[in-house]
């Protein structure tokens, strides 16, 4: 289990959507740490791990995640993060994350946390999204269903 110690109770992670929070909890198994949105921006010395595919990645992720996709995950990947290190996880909504935030816990990751809501929740909340070109406000949705849970930025779907 993860040591995070931010001190709110799963109750407490929601995302601002009451719509989106409710497809969450259902569409989430909550087998591991669950960390919110404000959470994570204010977590000091924090990881990311982007667990998204590559095109996802390449259209926005958060300053200085390390990508290390879902389908073709590869623990390799991995090799400069420490397994002490505080970790976070995410990806579109917080599934795939969740699953890969599993596989890391396994792997020796214990201060690790699946980030609630994604990086549509992390849109959503207006902050800061980066490219190799620097900041921007194009988010991949994933696809035009799963978009919907994202409300701030400029949907792309390629």
């Amino acid at each position: 289990m993860a040591v995070f110690s931010f001190g709110s109770s799963s109750a407490q992670r929601k995302v601002e959507s009451g719509a989106y929070n409710l497809m969450l909890k259902t569409l989430l198994s909550h087998s591991v740490e669950e960390i919110s949105v404000d959470e994570a921006a204010k977590a000091k010395d924090a990881v990311f791990i982007d667990s998204r595919e590559q095109q996802e990645y390449k259209v926005s992720h958060i300053k200085d995640a390390v990508w290390v996709g879902y389908e073709d995950f590869d623990i390799k990947r991995m090799n400069g993060v420490p397994k002490d290190k505080k970790v976070i996880v995410y990806c579109s909504v917080g599934k795939r994350s969740e699953d890969i935030t599993e596989r890391l816990q396994k792997a020796g990751y214990k201060d690790i946390a699946n980030m609630y809501g994604g990086i549509f929740e992390w849109a959503n909340s207006g902050k800061p999204l980066y490219n190799k070109q620097g900041k921007t406000d194009t988010v991949h949705a994933y696809s035009k269903t799963w978009g919907i849970w994202l409300n701030k930025g400029e949907k792309v779907y390629e």
